[in-house]
């Protein structure tokens, strides 16, 4: 990814890249985002910026298969976020989603995957060790809990749906305490220039709403020249 555009993506919040993403494609409609309320472990810190390494995870029950399938699916899992293209995001569909106990997400956990350069996780499963998770890897996560459960690696690489959003390995996916959203192809190329036009367009209503003695005329103005930039 080109160095400019990912610090660009990472000094904007996913609120923000929705809109430009739509400035881009010069339509209201794009509907590539998580539904529903999210949890992020780290709210003030810069958002999760990366290619999808995607796999899924049970917890409710033990597996039933060998003890050595497990730990080989388990070993090539690690392999597969250590290898994924950088920047990448370790997105993981819990299947005992709306249920969910068992926290993956914890303290040893994402150590290892900032270990391997990752930015951080999203998934609708569990976090837990709050106050103990390592600065600069957030995870966006469905809920908060004590335990992991019987949590075990059940398929990697494969198309995941989080909160109604359906990511493929390698989407490019934005994330912060807002939710995530999957940045189209089409638009990347333009996203940079979507985002700038944005800034430029919101800054025509706030300016004038932050200044002292704003009124209905003065906002009546801002909107007329706001509705005009849109268009």
């Amino acid at each position: 990814m080109d160095p400019d555009l990912l610090a660009l993506l990472r000094g904007a919040d996913t609120a923000t890249i929705c809109n430009a993403i739509e400035m881009v494609q010069g339509r209201r409609g794009f509907s590539a985002f998580t539904r529903g309320t999210m949890i992020c472990s780290a709210p003030d810190a810069p958002p999760i910026v990366g290619h999808a390494v995607t796999a899924r995870i049970a917890a409710r029950a033990p597996s039933t298969e060998p003890p050595d399938v497990i730990r080989a699916r388990r070993m090539a899992y690690y392999r597969a976020m250590h290898d994924g293209p950088k920047p990448s995001v370790a997105v993981v569909e819990d299947l005992d989603f709306p249920d969910c106990v068992g926290a993956y997400w914890g303290e040893i956990n994402t150590t290892i995957h900032k270990g391997f350069g990752m930015a951080g996780a999203l998934t609708n499963g569990v976090v837990r060790d709050l106050g103990d998770l390592p600065e600069g890897f957030p995870v966006v996560a469905g809920s908060v809990g004590p335990s992991h459960g019987f949590v075990h690696v059940r398929s990697l690489g494969e198309r995941v749906t989080i909160f109604g959003l359906e990511i493929a390995p390698g989407d490019l996916v934005h994330a912060d305490r807002h939710g995530a959203l999957v940045v189209p192809p089409d638009v990347v190329a333009g996203l940079a220039d979507g985002i700038r036009r944005l800034r430029e367009t919101e800054r025509l209503v706030l300016d004038p709403a932050r200044a002292e003695g704003f009124d209905f005329a003065a906002f009546e103005k801002a909107w007329a020249a706001f509705e005009a930039a849109r268009t």
